[in-house]
């Protein structure tokens, strides 16, 4: 930026750093769980004792049917450096403390059988771990936009840690100021252009805002502070809005060219363009930013589309909509194309293919287009059996 200079950056280069959403919250939940890794000590020796064998998974099998506990998913243990997966064993095995039990009273060499304090930890854990781990998954999607829910997601885990300092657990506590150090480190200052993001949902607006930033704080949404705050992030799209109309003045196409190919019918959006020309700059800009926060909230739903509101409605708001244009396609994560760059290390091993370049690229992007495809239906699992399988060995099966 140095080498650059701030002058010739949108907004002086302001709003131009973000980091990784996903690698933030694996590091603030990391120094959460290292408060409290003696305390579900336990449950990761059972079940690394019951996983042991094939034997022992039989075992624990047949003293869940026994006993009435229905398996719907298999243990599984941990990776001690990946939260995500301490979360994942977690969860599976706190449906089967009966059969734990049990299994102590048949198993004398089972000694990790965890206390009934440690149990309601470890439930305690989970339901505060589930919020990180929905929240990564959400920001994780490449199907839909991220930045609008971006804000309001973020604000939701500090009122929750705010809510958890208050906990009568020791542990949680500590876990929680471990938590809020790292949050703080790297949140204390998150709006900008997540907020502008959030204000440019139609469902959301400034009320959404008023409501994170009272999240944030741990404020009453009433209070001046949060109404000053939401003027500034409007204030905010109003300087974006100004660099836009710049670049867009760069370049004006001739008026009698595009007449001159132009459809009757569409001599009246040139006309309307025209007179809006004649308007001042700032005026029109104001107009845009005013109309759009005056016109109502979209009611809220699940499956509401942003993009394909704003690619029809929008039409109403020319330069607004090429600021939301960018700012939704912003990805709040990078895990997704880690994913993608690291799939080829998946399929092929080094001492084991001479597959081409292009080969590899070709099966790579072939799997992924029918994954799309077919999305939600049956064939993906059949997609999903195909890529398990070595890159080679399919060859040598065709």
């Amino acid at each position: 930026m140095s080498k650059i200079g701030k002058s010739k950056l949108l907004c002086e280069g302001t709003l131009l750093h973000m980091c990784c959403c996903a690698h933030i919250l694996n590091l603030v939940v990391k120094d959460g769980l290292d408060a409290m890794k003696s305390a579900i000590e336990n449950i990761r020796e059972s079940v690394a004792y019951w996983t042991a064998s094939p034997k022992r998974i039989e075992t624990f099998e047949d003293m869940a049917k026994y006993n009435k506990v229905k398996i719907t998913r298999k243990l599984r243990l941990d990776c001690k450096t990946r939260w995500n997966s301490t979360f994942i064993m977690l969860d599976i095995a706190l449906p089967y403390r009966l059969v734990f039990e049990r299994l102590k009273e048949k198993d004398k060499q089972y000694e990790w059988l965890p206390s009934s304090e440690e149990w309601a930890f470890a439930t305690d854990v989970v339901e505060r771990l589930r919020l990180f781990y929905e929240v990564t998954e959400l920001f994780s999607g490449t199907g839909y936009v991220t930045t609008n829910v971006y804000f309001p997601k973020i604000c939701e885990i500090k009122m929750k840690m705010r809510q958890w300092e208050t906990s009568s657990n020791e542990i949680v506590q500590n876990m929680t100021k471990s938590m809020a150090v790292k949050f703080d480190k790297y949140w204390s200052d998150i709006q900008g252009l997540m907020a502008i993001a959030t204000l440019l949902d139609p469902r959301y607006t400034k009320q959404m805002l008023v409501a994170c930033f009272a999240m944030l704080h741990g404020i009453e949404p009433s209070c001046y502070e949060c109404t000053a705050k939401v003027d500034d992030i409007v204030a905010s799209l109003h300087s974006l809005l100004d660099h836009y109309e710049v670049e867009s003045e760069a370049y004006k196409p001739d008026e009698e060219s595009i007449l001159s190919t132009m459809k009757a019918p569409a001599i009246m959006s040139v006309f309307q363009n025209s007179v809006a020309q004649q308007m001042p700059a700032t005026a029109r800009l104001q107009g845009e930013i005013e109309q759009y926060l005056n016109d109502g909230l979209v009611p809220y739903t699940e499956k509401f589309n942003v993009l394909d509101w704003w690619k029809v409605a929008g039409t109403r708001y020319a330069t607004l909509r090429k600021v939301a244009r960018d700012i939704f396609g912003i990805p709040v994560t990078i895990v997704a194309s880690e994913s993608a760059f690291s799939t080829g290390g998946r399929k092929l091993k080094e001492h084991r293919s001479r597959l081409t370049s292009d080969m590899v690229e070709v099966l790579m992007c072939s799997q992924d287009w029918l994954r799309n495809k077919y999305k939600g239906e049956q064939i993906v699992h059949f997609i999903n059996i195909f890529s398990s399988f070595h890159v080679v060995d399919i060859f040598l099966l065709l």
